[in-house]
């Protein structure tokens, strides 16, 4: 049992980094309907500035968050302009070719720039954690699910009471629409594309301590977040929290009871599961279409 405690916690971490990293992939799907592979990339261009900031230039860790979220405001503005907007008014397969193109892209542009050479961004706190009976809590996974729960109340409060929400979720529901009822819908989905990068980018610094900051991060994260997405419900933001913190404790016991190397595969199998016998996911429903 005490192990059993240890490992939901640890899990409930790791997967607290696939739930932001997944709710991302859910609303720019909602805002635009295509999916945005470079996700995670986002995630991983957000360790790299802090390591840039934090580490190289030894600047105050606060002050090197503030820069990389600013970076990362900035690379969703980027994204926008260049990959989503010039294929706006195409079908989704050439928009989601440019996504992958652009994940390519930002992750060789990284290799050039800083080396294949994995590196180590320090923990954000000097205390390692604390022990509560027979559970050991780190601190940078205290830290990851604190965060995601107040992203996720963010999340919630932001889009359900303030105008500027309502007009994200009027874009996301109808495009045409909203743009009669005088909504700026590019704007809209820019600011769209902004939130997804910040998301992934907070994903990215509060899980770099913990793992080696490296080119394949943002593939690894993304292609769990992804499956997180497909299992809660493709374009449902509690389905993609609840499968993001699902996926975290199944590959975290799985690695402890059945084998550390396949660790990532479990994830993959729970999805196929999905796919075979409820492909709508948890909270998604069943669409009927006449032949």
């Amino acid at each position: 049992m005490d192990l059993a405690l240890q490992l939901f916690f640890t899990g409930l971490g790791i997967g607290a980094v696939y739930a932001l990293v997944a709710l991302g992939f859910v609303l720019i799907f909602r805002a635009t309907n295509v999916v945005n592979f470079a996700q995670g990339e986002f995630s991983m261009v957000a360790a790299y500035l802090m390591v840039v900031f934090a580490v190289d230039l030894h600047w105050p860790y606060a002050l090197a968050l503030l820069a990389s979220l600013a970076g990362m405001a900035l690379l969703g503005v980027v994204f926008n302009l260049g990959v989503y907007y010039p294929l706006r008014h195409r079908t989704f397969l050439p928009v989601i070719i440019a996504t992958i193109g652009a994940s390519i892209f930002l992750a060789n542009t990284v290799l050039a720039l800083y080396g294949p050479q994995p590196q180590v961004l320090p923990g954000w706190f000097d205390t390692p954690g604390l022990q509560i009976g027979p559970v050991y809590l780190d601190s940078q996974y205290l830290l990851i699910m604190v965060v995601t729960l107040i992203l996720v109340a963010f999340n919630f409060w932001f889009f359900e009471h303030t105008l500027l929400g309502k007009k994200l979720q009027a874009t996301s529901q109808d495009k045409e629409m909203a743009a009669l009822l005088g909504i700026p819908v590019a704007t809209m989905i820019m600011l769209t594309f902004v939130y997804s990068a910040l998301l992934g980018g907070v994903a990215g610094i509060l899980v770099a301590p913990i793992l080696f900051v490296s080119i394949q991060m943002g593939s690894t994260i993304a292609l769990k977040a992804f499956a997180a997405t497909i299992i809660g419900g493709f374009g449902d933001v509690k389905g993609a929290i609840l499968g993001g913190l699902a996926l975290g404790v199944i590959e975290t016991f799985g690695a402890a009871y059945v084998s550390v190397p396949y660790k990532d595969g479990f994830a993959f199998l729970v999805l196929v599961a999905f796919l075979i016998f409820r492909p709508q996911g948890i909270f998604g429903e069943r669409v009927a279409e006449k032949a």
